[in-house]
């Protein structure tokens, strides 16, 4: 005989519901972006009826604000080179498995504005700590290049999927990074590779 205990309660069935709807929107916002996705499309993923989608979330903007979350990627303080190394670390584990809420914010927010703010929000943050720890004057364009290299690299490995950036191992991809990394945080001068002008 069951025993009643096990059987879950009706506010853990409909946490379950809510986790399984943000879960199939998640999914939905990063594989079509939040203009081509729609309630019934969602609802049909999680296997629940689209009234139950607007019940729980009331609206599409709103089920785009609970899915897509994100949280602040701050980094440990430190040296200018223990900030970089941070970074690159950061990157590597996204290199390594990007959260599907934050493909869900990358593909909507060249058309949608709360994605884009969101996005700016989750990395201002890292932004600021990056532009702290470089010691030179234009510290704040350096940082904003790292920080496009770093968004540049994750939307071309999972959303444009062009080239070897889309298989390749994030350790290569690492190593590869880090030379430009210490030159843009560190003030390094990167090497010539122009030829002397000799006479004659």
């Amino acid at each position: 005989m069951t025993d009643p205990s096990a059987r879950p309660t009706r506010a853990q069935q409909r946490r379950q519901t809510e986790e399984n709807i943000l879960a199939a929107a998640r999914q939905m916002f990063a594989e079509l972006g939040y203009d081509r996705t729609t309630i019934r499309a969602v609802a049909k993923v999680a296997g629940v009826d689209a009234g139950l989608v607007m019940h729980y979330f009331g609206t599409k903007d709103e089920l785009f604000s609970r899915a897509a979350t994100l949280p602040a990627d701050e980094l440990p303080g430190g040296t200018t080179e223990q900030v970089t190394e941070a970074l690159l670390a950061s990157l590597a584990k996204r290199l390594d498995g990007e959260p599907v809420a934050s493909l869900a914010v990358l593909r909507s927010m060249l058309t949608n504005t709360d994605a884009a703010d969101r996005y700016r929000a989750a990395a201002e943050p890292q932004l600021s700590q990056i532009t702290a720890a470089i010691p030179t004057a234009d510290a704040e364009l350096r940082a904003s290049l790292l920080s496009a290299i770093v968004h540049g690299v994750i939307i071309e490995r999972y959303l444009l999927r062009l080239g070897r950036l889309a298989d390749a191992s994030p350790d290569q991809i690492i190593e590869l990074l880090r030379p430009c990394f210490r030159i843009l945080a560190t003030a390094q001068t990167p090497p010539s590779t122009s030829q002397p002008v000799t006479d004659g």
